[in-house]
């Protein structure tokens, strides 16, 4: 009785201590969480300096772009020097023909997208108007312009840009030049004289610098010779040199 009553305050007195040593381990292990709730708060806030960080180098690159495109487009005059093609039918019954041509003029910008152009242009080519008894089969032709009307830059980069341009104006021709006094009409050429003319065209701007740029530009062009209309096809392009802060 005696030997199970000291077992007895044996055990009574080592329970509390075995207690005490297991909390003590559990606290000094490195691998037991102390604060799972702190510790899974730790990634999200070592994230959020780090996605702020992108955010000024986004924010960074895009004034970067911004000011690179007013760079490239807040100069108030443009002036453009170019060669032009044009597809023409120079005669009621004639076949279309291949019109070489001058194209010049300068742009006045009101802010970086809007602008009026007013240009000169003169095309030249040979037209053929079969057999006849004049002995004329090619004679030399040529057409004269003045336009004016506005551009728009829809779409703007530090690189390229692209434009919508109508312009309209007068038109003179020289189709009896060389036609050894027996004028035009005789050949089957529309009258000379003078009529309207028209143009709508996409313009396409590569910059190689902010003052300098390459561009192209198909267009529909129309004139009315003989009192009849001419829709022709062709394109211009050429060098643009941008100068005048606004």
């Amino acid at each position: 009785m005696r030997s199970f009553l000291r077992f007895a305050l044996l055990l009574a007195l080592a329970l509390p201590a075995m207690q005490a040593l297991r909390a003590q381990s559990s606290s000094s292990n490195p691998d037991t969480p102390a604060n799972p709730q702190a510790q899974a708060q730790q990634p999200a806030a070592e994230s959020q300096p780090q996605q702020s960080v992108q955010a000024r180098i986004r924010a960074r690159r895009e004034a970067r772009r911004q000011a690179a495109i007013h760079d490239a487009y807040s100069h108030m005059f443009e002036i453009y020097a170019n060669m032009g093609y044009l597809r023409f039918i120079p005669g009621p019954s004639k076949q279309r023909l291949t019109f070489y041509a001058w194209d010049t003029g300068i742009t006045r910008y009101y802010n970086d997208r809007l602008g009026i152009t007013v240009g000169g242009r003169g095309y030249y080519g040979t037209a053929y108007v079969g057999l006849n008894q004049y002995g004329l089969t090619r004679p030399a032709i040529s057409e004269y312009n003045a336009l004016a009307g506005p551009t728009y830059r829809f779409y703007m980069q530090p690189r390229y840009s692209f434009a919508v341009r109508a312009m309209g104006g007068f038109a003179r021709n020289n189709f009896s030049g060389d036609t050894n006094g027996y004028g035009g009409q005789a050949l089957g050429l529309y009258p000379d004289g003078n009529t309207f003319a028209a143009s709508t065209a996409v313009i396409g701007e590569v910059n190689l610098t902010p003052n300098i740029a390459f561009r192209l530009a198909p267009e529909y062009f129309f004139t009315g010779f003989g009192s009849t209309l001419q829709a022709s096809r062709g394109f211009t392009g050429g060098v643009v040199y941008r100068f005048g802060k606004r």
